[in-house]
């Protein structure tokens, strides 16, 4: 995920997920993520993988999902508009594989199993527990966006697979996919 602005297509074209978020976020009854600011995600823990980071928050802006500044390899970024990891929903985690020089916090990632523990503190003192369901690898052309945000659970995100040197980006996404164990 290192190198040029076209990074931004980590996730889907940008209008896809853009359409998404906010369908997700239409409901008018105030309780949409970024309507709860005071909990917010502080923490990511992998125990499996050695990842401890700290988590900023990410917004869309022009239709594109931002991404965690490549100058902090080592944090990664909870999309606002998705749920508080812990809360209803799905909470949605993004973080570089590497950058032009070294890896990054996600760089791991792919080697997760069913049945590892990803847990996020929060900052209301909790800390999310999630159970992984699976990983898959998928070309970002078909980037599955209602499998991400419309249904229950936690998401890790980062780029995968073949590089383009002619784009500059890699091809694919690896995606982890968790159950809530316990808040």
């Amino acid at each position: 995920m290192a190198g040029s602005p076209r990074w931004s297509r980590i996730i889907v074209a940008g209008l896809v997920t853009g359409a998404v978020m906010v369908a997700v976020n239409k409901g008018g009854d105030g309780d949409s993520p970024s309507s709860r600011p005071s909990v917010v995600p502080s923490r990511i823990d992998i125990p499996s993988l050695g990842v401890k980071a700290p988590l900023m928050r990410l917004g869309v802006k022009d239709g594109q999902i931002e991404l965690p500044p490549l100058d902090e390899p080592d944090t990664a970024g909870w999309l606002k508009e998705s749920a508080v990891p812990g809360d209803p929903g799905s909470a949605v985690i993004l973080g570089h594989v590497d950058t032009k020089t070294d890896p990054a916090v996600f760089y791991k990632l792919k080697q997760m199993r069913a049945g590892q523990v990803i847990k996020v503190s929060r900052s209301d003192g909790k800390i999310a527990q999630y159970r992984v369901d699976s990983v898959e690898q998928v070309s970002k052309d078909r980037f599955p966006a209602d499998k991400i945000y419309l249904e229950d659970g936690l998401r890790l995100i980062t780029c995968g697979g073949n590089f383009d040197w002619d784009k500059h980006e890699y091809r694919d996404n690896v995606i982890v996919y968790a159950t809530l164990v316990k808040t």
